[in-house]
């Protein structure tokens, strides 16, 4: 297996932990009480697009030639820094 797959597979595993994460909330969302749930659903949505970001720049990872992978690497490690640093954000709201 490349290192790209390995990158790949990697974050793909923390994607799927994500999903996991948003189930979790997505029962909390449907067990709240009408105030509680509109401000959870907002926390909710922010996890989707975080998710919906990674999920992309997997993609974009997965897309590359062999010579853009290191490139393409650097930019998504950056940009994954942030995404999931929002998630992590969005989920401590939760709890």
């Amino acid at each position: 297996m490349s290192n790209r797959e390995n990158y790949v597979d990697k974050i793909r595993a923390k994607l799927n932990r994500w999903n996991a994460e948003i189930d979790k909330m997505q029962a909390k969302v449907d067990e709240a009480e009408a105030d509680a749930k509109i401000r959870y659903q907002k926390h909710l949505d922010e996890m989707r697009a975080q998710r919906d970001d990674a999920e992309a720049k997997i993609k974009e990872i997965a897309d590359a030639g062999d010579e853009a992978w290191d490139d393409i690497k650097v930019g998504v490690e950056k940009a994954w820094d942030g995404i999931s640093d929002a998630f992590e954000n969005a989920t401590s709201r939760f709890k």
